[in-house]
């Protein structure tokens, strides 16, 4: 059985995160938009694609989905969809002339390179001091509050 203190502990942790994470979710939102993205309808789906190409390189459909954790066929369509707006390009695999390489054009890499630098360097600063340990636990705290989110609001927890 839980001691009251622990219960009490996790109640001012449970406070204190209801006052940091809307500022935090807030802050987030105010970060800027280049005006070369404004007017392409992004989404926070395509925020975590560009963020793995940026960060990761480029890559394909199949290794896109793995690291997003949605079907390929999903990747797929923020592809296509991205790559009309001239945002990402596909180039055929030199090892492989059946699979595409997807990358981030020449032209939009300035831009959303600004754009994903803030949050970045903020989570880099943020977790820099921890252990690996830490940073695991961090982040496996963060998917765990996520599914029972979804789970409280009925939605269906991701996978």
């Amino acid at each position: 059985m839980s001691n009251p203190s622990d219960a009490a502990d996790v109640d001012e942790a449970i406070r204190r995160l209801l006052l940091l994470v809307p500022r935090m979710v807030g802050r987030v939102k105010r970060i800027q938009v280049p005006e070369a993205l404004q007017s392409m309808a992004l989404a926070p789906r395509h925020l975590s694609l560009l963020s793995c190409l940026l960060f990761d390189g480029p890559m394909t459909v199949n290794d896109l989905a793995a690291r997003l954790e949605v079907a390929p066929t999903t990747v797929s369509l923020m592809v296509g969809d991205l790559s009309r707006k001239d945002i990402l390009e596909r180039r055929e695999d030199p090892d492989d002339r059946r699979r595409r390489i997807i990358s981030i054009t020449d032209t939009m890499r300035p831009a959303i390179t600004q754009w994903l630098a803030p949050g970045a360097t903020a989570w880099r600063k943020a977790l820099a001091p921890l252990t690996p340990d830490q940073r695991q636990l961090f982040v496996d705290t963060f998917h765990t509050y996520e599914e029972a989110l979804a789970q409280e609001i009925g939605e269906q927890p991701p996978s």
